[in-house]
């Protein structure tokens, strides 16, 4: 398998759909004997951590293309892993025990602070992009926003149906779905005070029986993405509330959280399938761009694309690491 590191070239080449079509797997690993079910990279874009079923968590270094560290939670179980703004820590859901997140030292593997307060597993987890907050969203109908600093949560949102939230790129406010048909964005100077703004998003006949399980804003703010657990993704004006596109044509048979992604110029949306492909399309124009054929033998719920570095990364019970092809 060829080094993924001696590529400068991977820092300065624009990101095209000729580039985007040329991605091929570049490394395979095989650590977890089971599903990872979560992935992030680090802001610098230089490790990705990872956490599986197997309870463990994997640190791979990026520019090598190699495992860098194994840590494992045997007694709590890990999911939902995501790195703070320091790369030596990270915070997590629990699977076992009680619902509590927990905030990790990687460098030691010890537990600097648990977080309290939901009672039912916890399906939504993400940090903000500038501080030390982080939201929450449980199956017990709440959305929390907590401090890193703090075990108590700064507030707490009652809301109906599975809880989805994310910060915006500049950390000034968060959206959270509701109902699986409403979007509400809170500005955190005030958020006690409700939602400033409200999009309903309208159903079609296909979305009847089908919740949203992920949203993240695009890099640059204009838009939302809706996850969900059918085979389709909304594309939201992040200003308006309009659906500018919804993609399709992935299959999800088992009705799970798959993950969608933006890339970071904000001009493509990846998913993976149950059939063990990526789908690639356009944020502008909403077209299909690529179907990429993957070694995943099962469904790959996980996929993220490198902030920094041009390379994606991708998961099943396997991790791939994609890079484009040089040569096309």
């Amino acid at each position: 398998m060829r080094d993924i590191t001696n590529t400068p070239i991977r820092e300065k080449m624009k990101l095209t759909e000729q580039v985007i079509k040329s991605f091929r797997a570049a490394k395979t690993f095989r650590e977890n004997t089971m599903r990872i079910n979560s992935l992030d990279f680090s802001v610098q874009g230089d490790t990705l951590i990872s956490s599986s079923d197997d309870e463990s968590i994997f640190i791979y270094d990026c520019q090598s293309g190699t495992p860098k560290k194994s840590l494992n939670s045997k007694k709590y179980g890990v999911d939902l892993i995501h790195y703070t703004h320091a790369s030596n820590t990270a915070i997590h859901s629990s699977t076992k025990v009680d619902d509590s997140i927990r905030y990790l030292s990687l460098h030691d593997n010890k537990y600097i602070r648990y977080y309290t307060g939901h009672e039912k597993k916890v399906v939504t987890l993400c940090m903000s992009p500038v501080d030390d907050k982080f939201l929450s969203g449980s199956l017990d109908q709440t959305i929390r926003l907590w401090d890193l600093r703090h075990s108590v949560c700064l507030g707490v949102m009652h809301l109906p149906g599975f809880p989805v939230a994310n910060f915006d790129p500049e950390g000034l406010i968060f959206a959270a779905g509701i109902n699986s048909d409403t979007i509400k964005l809170y500005d955190l100077r005030s958020f006690d005070k409700g939602p400033f703004s409200n999009f309903k998003i309208e159903k079609e006949a296909r979305d009847m029986n089908i919740e949203w399980t992920g949203l993240k804003f695009s890099p640059d703010g204009k838009f939302i993405l809706i996850s969900t657990s059918g085979s389709m993704i909304k594309l939201v004006d992040a200003f308006h509330g309009n659906v500018l596109h919804t993609f399709t044509g992935h299959s999800n048979i088992k009705n799970i959280p798959l993950e969608a992604s933006f890339t970071p110029d904000s001009q493509f949306v990846l998913s993976g399938s149950s059939d063990g492909k990526i789908h690639i399309w356009g944020v502008e124009k909403g077209n299909k761009i690529a179907v990429i054929n993957s070694e995943h033998t099962e469904t790959i719920q996980s996929i993220q694309f490198n902030p920094k570095f041009m390379m994606m990364a991708s998961a099943c019970q396997q991790m791939i690491f994609w890079l484009p092809n040089m040569e096309e």
